[in-house]
């Protein structure tokens, strides 16, 4: 089974210092609901895993954070596409859980849930904890240069073998020609 996993906000969407908080704020990325219809096309499952502290800062519930993805996905349909899973840490960045990336726990609930090795699998996101998090998994780390992805690159503590990508577009046109 081939499979992509996503980062959500800055990596398909764009993102807001003061959170996605209902369907209304969510704005894709140009290019990004076709990347991940071409990624589909190409048959990759794509499953997005996303960091939402927003819940446990009670910004929004869970009830709302399904809303928002059901959004991403009725877009992604209208592309061409589909998501086959979504996966999210709910936890604020203090605490000890490890399923909030750069912790590698979410990516490994991926593979398991897939039952796939994920040392073939692409984690793509714009932060440095989304390719910490590939890298810990054993997963191949992919950074796109929207969202944050500029400034994570020139910080310039990206883990070894991570590639580099204008965008999700621009990714996807390279895995998938």
């Amino acid at each position: 089974m081939k499979l992509v996993i996503l980062d959500r906000d800055g990596t398909i969407n764009q993102d807001s210092e003061h959170f996605i908080k209902s369907p209304n704020e969510w704005r894709p990325i140009d290019g990004s609901l076709d990347a991940i219809a071409r990624l589909a096309q190409a048959n990759y499952r794509i499953v997005v895993a996303t960091n939402q502290s927003g819940i446990a800062r009670g910004l929004f519930d869970t009830a709302t954070l399904v809303a928002i993805h059901d959004t991403l996905q009725r877009a992604v349909m209208q592309a061409g596409g589909r998501i086959d899973a979504f996966f999210f840490c709910p936890h604020s960045a203090d605490s000890a859980c490890a399923c909030r990336k750069p912790q590698p726990g979410m990516l490994l609930e991926v593979a398991r849930r897939f039952n796939i090795s994920l040392k073939d699998t692409y984690m793509v996101g714009d932060a440095l904890r989304d390719v910490e998090a590939a890298a810990a998994a054993g997963a191949k780390p992919v950074l796109v240069l929207t969202g944050r992805g500029r400034r994570t690159q020139d910080e310039g503590r990206l883990p070894p073998g991570t590639v580099v990508f204008e965008d999700l577009a621009t990714f996807a046109e390279h895995l998938a020609p």
